[in-house]
């Protein structure tokens, strides 16, 4: 989609970053956190866990914005992100 104009401060507006850490051991492979990402960072993978599940892993690393749905949203805490420093 393209836009007719830009905010004043376009330039000055950065992009915040995160890192997605999965505990693999305590999914239990709701999908959840796959699910309600707004940018696919995450993805099922065919991988077990201890508990037979499958986990998600990261597809797309550089896409995640720090939004923290997959960590809010995770019914067992085993999703959570830091934020990158620029």
């Amino acid at each position: 989609m393209k836009y007719w104009r830009k905010p004043l401060d376009y330039e000055d507006i950065k992009i915040p970053r995160g890192k997605v850490s999965i505990i693999e051991d305590r999914c239990k492979g709701c999908s959840f956190c796959v699910e309600y990402c707004p940018r696919d960072v995450l993805e099922m993978s065919e991988h077990f866990n201890k508990k037979g599940y499958h986990v998600p892993y990261v597809k797309k690393p550089e896409d995640c914005v720090n939004c923290n749905f997959c960590e809010v949203i995770c019914p067992e805490f085993a999703i959570y992100v830091e934020k990158l420093e620029e």
